[in-house]
C-alpha cells in the first residue's frame, strides 16, 4: 500500500531523514517508535505530500506518487490524523464530519463515526473548539474514518490525554487493525502501539535503527528502552 524508498528530507540545510526506507503491506499496521527529534513526524508528512524529499520515491500502492499533491494522494486513499487533533474549531461536530463525504452519505457516515465515538452523539452540535482534547482527537480520527481510506498515516493520536481517554481512543485504533485498511501509528505510548501493530520501525535520528515483529520488543522492552533511548513502556 505504502512504499519509501531512499527517502532522505529536511527543513532548510538541516537533513532530517537520512535514507529512510519503509513498506507498508495493504491492511498492515506498523508502529513507528523513536525519541523525540528522530525524524518520525517528518517521515509522515512526505508520504503525505506536505514535504517534498531531497531524494528517494514515494509510492501508493504501486503507483509513484512522489511529485503528486497532499490533496491528490487523499483523493488516492491516504489519510493523515496530524499531531494536535487537526480539527475546524469554529465548525460544529456535526459540520466537521459532513465535510468528508457527500449528499445521502453523511446520515451513514455520521452514524458511523458515533457508533465507533458514542460521545461524539451528543456533541453534534456543539462547536468542535470546545471539545475536550479527547474528544477533539476522537473527532478527528472518525473524521478520517469516514473519507474510507485505503491507508490511514497518525501522528501521536494519545498525547495529552487522559489514560481513561486513550484507552477509548486505542480501542477504536485497534478495530482498524482488523480491516482492509493500513495503519502508520507514531504513537509516544510504545507499550500500546506495539500491542495494536504487527510489526515495528524504530527511528534514531533520521534513519531505522530496527525494522522487525513488534511481539519481539513487546518481549523484551530492555531491547526496546535501549534503541529508543527513553522508552515509555
Amino acid at each position: 500500500m505504502l512504499e519509501l524508498a531512499g527517502i532522505r528530507a529536511g527543513y532548510g540545510r538541516v537533513e532530517v531523514l537520512r535514507g529512510i526506507d519503509l513498506v507498508v503491506p495493504t491492511g498492515a499496521a506498523v508502529a513507528l517508535l523513536g525519541a523525540n527529534g528522530a525524524g518520525k513526524t517528518t517521515l509522515l508528512r512526505v508520504a503525505a505530500g506536505l514535504l517534498a524529499p531531497l531524494s528517494g520515491t514515494v509510492c501508493l500502492d504501486r503507483s509513484d506518487v512522489t511529485g503528486w499533491s497532499a490533496s491528490r494522494r487523499s483523493r488516492a486513499g491516504l489519510c493523515l490524523v496530524p499531531e494536535g487533533r487537526g480539527v475546524y474549531p469554529h465548525l460544529t461536530v456535526r459540520e466537521n464530519l459532513a465535510m468528508q463525504v457527500r449528499g445521502r452519505e453523511v446520515v451513514r457516515a455520521i452514524e458511523q463515526a458515533t457508533e465507533m465515538f458514542p460521545v461524539l452523539g451528543s456533541r453534534l452540535d456543539q462547536l468542535a473548539g470546545t471539545l475536550s482534547g479527547g474528544e477533539q482527537q476522537m473527532l478527528a480520527v472518525g473524521r478520517a474514518l469516514m473519507a474510507n481510506p485505503d491507508l490511514i498515516l497518525m501522528d501521536e493520536p494519545s498525547e495529552g490525554l487522559a489514560p481513561v481517554i486513550v484507552e477509548e481512543l486505542m480501542r477504536a485504533v485497534k478495530q482498524l487493525t482488523e480491516t482492509e485498511v493500513a495503519l502508520v501509528l507514531v504513537e509516544q505510548n510504545s507499550r500500546l502501539a506495539l500491542e495494536i501493530s504487527a510489526r515495528a520501525m524504530v527511528m534514531d535520528r533520521g534513519r531505522v535503527v530496527y525494522d522487525g515483529p513488534s511481539e519481539d520488543l513487546r518481549r523484551d522492552p530492555a531491547k526496546l528502552e535501549q534503541l529508543i533511548g527513553v522508552a515509555k513502556v
